[in-house]
Parts: structure tokens; sequence; C-alpha cells
């Protein structure tokens, strides 16, 4: 069970350091726990325990304030590491030391900074919005003619055959293991 000296040790420790600091798997569910059972000691009838319940009332206050205060500090290091890791290529800096949701945070800043990067570099070489429409893949089976979305045929093409074709049609065909992309 998590006390409030352990939120705050872990809040001083995130707070004094560069680097994302280890918490414990669980940490997440252990401070709900924790609030919860201080929210209901606060919510108890005053009477001889009044200045107890204050006490009480303060201290989960308190302990509110340095779980944002650590969850933002927290944040604001995934995301430096998000921009190092963008520019440099290296991602796996303290990834042991992300909760698991602070991991899925990370890996879905990295795909939308990389799609993002992507979408720059097309259009910085001059790329015209049909051809990015469009996917440039190989056959790794024969496949018969095709419809496109607006009802146009394409095809017959043939395995390692290189086409240039619709995005969504591509994505179908990769599903079915019948291309790949065309690396770049």
């Amino acid at each position: 069970m998590i006390t409030y000296s352990d939120l705050y040790e872990a809040a001083r420790k995130e707070r004094y350091s560069e680097q994302l600091q280890s918490l414990p798997k669980n940490f997440v569910q252990e401070i709900a726990k924790y609030l919860k059972e201080k929210k209901q000691l606060s919510l108890k009838e005053e009477g001889l325990f009044s200045e107890m319940i204050a006490k009480t009332k303060k201290q989960l206050e308190n302990a509110w304030t340095l779980f944002r205060e650590l969850m933002t500090r927290r944040r604001k290091k995934i995301l430096t590491l998000v921009l190092i890791a963008a520019e440099t290529g290296i991602s796996k800096q303290d990834f042991d030391n992300m909760l698991s949701f602070e991991r899925s945070l990370f890996e879905e800043l990295i795909k939308n900074i990389e799609s993002s990067d992507k979408k720059i570099t097309e259009i910085l070489e001059g790329k015209t919005a049909e051809e990015l429409k469009n996917e440039l893949v190989v056959f790794k089976t024969n496949v018969e003619e095709l419809l496109d979305m607006e009802g146009e045929k394409i095809g017959p093409f043939e395995e390692g055959q290189v086409a240039n074709i619709p995005k969504e049609i591509a994505r179908i065909l990769i599903e079915d293991g019948k291309v790949e992309i065309l690396e770049k």
C-alpha cells in the first residue's frame, strides 16, 4: 500500500532528476486506492475527530497536487524523449522506466512525428496529391484484374511486377499477402 510519503518521495525524485524515474508497475492503481481511502475518511461526520478529518482532507488535497505534478513532469520528460528519438532514431532510452500507458503515449507520438516527417519530405520532393494517393508495390503472386474504388479496371498483375496502385487497394492486397510496398 502506497503512503503519502511514498508519493512525496516519487514526486521529489522526479522533480530533481533529468531521467524518468522508475515507478512500480501498479503505481497508479495504488495511488487510486490511497486517494479513495483518504476521500472516504474525509467524508466522515465531524465530531470528536474533527481535527483528524481536517488533517486528512488537507493530506488528500496535497496528495492530488503531488500526483498531478508527478504526472506532468513525467509527460514533459516523455515529450523530450520523443523529440530526441525522432531526431536520432534512438527510442529505447528510459523505456524501462515508463509505465504501460506512458509507453503507449511514447509510441503513438513517435508514429505521429514519423508520419508528419514523411508528409513534409513528400511535399519537399514535390510529389503531387495524385502521387500521394498511390502506393508503389511489387506483386508477390499473380493477381487477376481488379476494380479500384472508382470502379475502374486495373490489372492483371504478374508475380514480380511493380505497379503504382491506389493506397486503399494496396492495403487490401498487403493484408492478403499478395503485394509488398517498395521502399523509396
